[in-house]
């Protein structure tokens, strides 16, 4: 496995410690990781990769909602 599948695979994890909340930050780790697990399948690794973005960009998109007001 490369560098960049393992930046790829951990990108959620990555975004996700720009947001403020510590759940996120592990929910992120643990979805990276299970991606990373599941790639040995092609496709296998998608549903993990995408919850792990929707969370990470969601906490992100929180803690920016919380600097403008």
């Amino acid at each position: 496995m490369t560098t960049g599948w393992l930046l790829l695979f951990f990108l959620p994890f990555l975004l996700s410690l720009a947001g403020k909340a510590q759940m996120p930050r592990m929910l992120c780790f643990v979805t990276s990781g299970l991606a990373m697990l599941l790639s040995v399948q092609p496709g296998a690794a998608a549903l993990p990769w995408g919850a792990g973005m929707l969370i990470a960009v969601i906490s992100v998109r929180e803690r920016l909602r919380s600097v403008g007001h």
